[in-house]
């Protein structure tokens, strides 16, 4: 039985799905979506769910909804040692009210998901994560991920 895979498929698979280098496989754009949570729903529901708003066990129950929000895309350098660094800021438009979510699970941005489409209530989840600091988003506020910030691993 083999467990683990080598740098070099780790960095093959990266560089595949996230759309680096010259393959035959064009992958889609990559969105970044951010979500709330007040519980540990959100985790699950990135797993297994899907992008419907309609039940906490669905992702799109907790991605912001409002505010002036809408996915950013993202793209990524070429995959060293098994990860992936985005290679470019990410910057979403300036708050026009306090995000919310769905499920109204509040303002506080906790996790964000790569997703390969660019409305919400669509496409499917790649990778996501928690923030290592969350970021409440109020009026006028303007969430961004610097360059080389997002990181995507598979080792």
């Amino acid at each position: 039985k083999m467990s683990a895979a080598s740098n070099y498929l780790e960095n093959e698979v990266l560089d595949h799905v996230l759309g680096e280098g010259g393959r035959n496989y064009k992958s889609p754009t990559l969105y970044v979506a951010l979500f709330c949570e007040k519980s540990s729903g959100v985790v699950a529901a990135l797993e297994s769910g899907d992008a419907t708003t309609g039940s906490s066990a669905n992702w799109g129950y907790y991605e912001v909804n409002n505010g002036n929000y809408a996915r950013r895309p993202v793209g990524f350098a070429a995959a060293s040692s098994g990860s992936a660094a985005s290679n470019e800021t990410v910057t979403f438009a300036q708050a026009n009210a306090n995000y919310d979510t769905a499920g109204s699970a509040g303002n506080t941005v906790t996790h964000i998901a790569l997703v390969d489409h660019a409305s919400g209530g669509s496409g499917n989840v790649l990778f996501y994560g928690a923030l290592s600091v969350s970021k409440t988003v109020t009026n006028g506020d303007t969430f961004q991920i610097n360059s080389g910030s997002l990181t995507i691993s598979l080792a």
